[in-house]
């Protein structure tokens, strides 16, 4: 591979760059679970409110993914990876200097259109320096395990922070740091040459690819997995708060044995994947979350408290993996249009999903409610994967790529 200048590039170091894109994002957006009970105790405001902390960044990643991600196609992708770093930088930063919570959702939305450029170019620069559909899902789940090790670092930080009796939003500044080192080092970074397209041909791009059944049927998927998944760690620590009974030493490692688990199983997926077949691995999975979350309404909050955080290792690998095969059936010129469309229905989703939980929870007093709406989710997610699993309708698509 060349870089735009004809260099050699390195593909190795284009991947840790990624990797740790994606971990320092995290750090932010995965720590809202536990930033969420501050605001509400500092704002005075209800369940639904508060998540306004989380539907502020989704939001701005699902409209900056949908409307610019076929920029990573036509300006290329150092450039979109490089711009949405200096955005992110910037409204992180800005944390720093403000207390009012109407400023914070500006900043998130802000940073969330930041995130949605520069995730959709680094997406697509996975597909420009992977050989084959097997080796894209097998790196994309290394990439989510950065991003599960980056869910782990931000909670743990937020703590330490309030334990020291500094205020949360210094995670975000510290966010800011990083993403200019990781600006600095991606301007110095060799990419790989990638083939780039007229912005009227990627527009043409992205309307196929809202319109492909391809698409459109993983994204689906996604959606559903995604409203399992921010049902954990959004509304989770507000499900155990203050419970007391048996299991209660649990409730305050939940949230960590989650992310902890997640991440572990996505860098053991990135291995299993390349060695089985991936609709199988699905099924298994995706049966596994749903016993989780059955057992836990059962079972009630002491159950809970093991089987929620337990559910991680079997989410691990369905994300980065529907979405490599989403990707991945589009030939690479068009990957980040691709890329942009399913992200734009993975924040859809991390923003109704939630919303409606919050709203469930509200009207009926009661935190389990929601998770009541999460399991419905996670029986049709079961549900699809077995009938993706004995039908396989995307392996003619991927063979085709391969």
């Amino acid at each position: 591979m060349t870089n735009e200048k004809g260099a050699t590039a390195s593909h190795g170091l284009i991947k840790l760059m990624t990797f740790l894109m994606f971990m320092m994002f995290a750090m932010t957006t995965d720590a809202v679970g536990v930033i969420i009970p501050e605001i509400i105790r500092t704002y005075g405001l209800d369940l639904k409110a508060a998540g306004a902390f989380h539907y502020a960044t989704m939001s701005g990643i699902a409209l900056s993914a949908l409307l610019l991600g076929f920029l990573a196609d036509s300006l290329g992708r150092k450039a979109t990876i490089v711009l949405g770093l200096a955005v992110f930088a910037g409204s992180a930063l800005a944390f720093g200097v403000t207390r009012e919570f109407p400023v914070f959702i500006g900043l998130l939305f802000v940073s969330g259109v930041a995130i949605g450029l520069f995730k959709t170019g680094a997406l697509a620069l996975i597909g420009d320096i992977s050989g084959s559909t097997r080796e894209h899902t097998s790196t994309m789940n290394a990439v989510e395990g950065f991003f599960g090790v980056g869910a782990i670092i931000g909670p743990a930080i937020v703590a330490a922070l309030l334990a020291g009796g500094i205020a949360w939003k210094w995670l975000y500044v510290i966010a800011g740091g990083l993403c200019l080192a990781l600006m600095v080092a991606a301007l110095a970074v060799r990419y790989p040459t990638a083939r780039r397209a007229s912005e009227k041909v990627t527009v043409r791009a992205l309307a196929r690819a809202i319109r492909d059944p391809h698409l459109l049927g993983f994204s689906s998927a996604i959606m559903l997995y995604v409203g399992v998944e921010t049902a954990i760690y959004v509304w989770m620590p507000t499900l155990l708060a203050g419970y007391a009974g048996p299991g209660a030493a649990l409730v305050p490692a939940a949230l960590p044995i989650f992310f902890v688990l997640r991440a572990g199983g996505r860098f053991f997926g990135a291995w299993l994947l390349a060695r089985m077949d991936w609709t199988a691995v699905l099924a298994v999975c995706t049966g596994g979350i749903l016993a989780c979350f059955g057992g836990a309404l059962i079972g009630g909050r002491g159950v809970a408290a093991l089987l929620l955080p337990l559910s991680g290792l079997f989410m691990s690998v369905l994300y980065p993996t529907l979405n490599s095969k989403g990707i991945s059936g589009f030939p690479k010129a068009e990957h980040g249009a691709a890329a942009g469309v399913i992200l734009f229905f993975t924040c859809v989703s991390a923003v109704l999903s939630p919303l409606a939980m919050g709203a469930v929870s509200d009207l009926f007093g009661d935190p389990v409610f929601g998770f009541g709406l999460a399991c419905v989710f996670a029986a049709v997610l079961a549900t699809g994967a077995v009938w993706n699993w004995r039908t396989d309708p995307a392996a003619a698509r991927l063979a085709t790529q391969d």
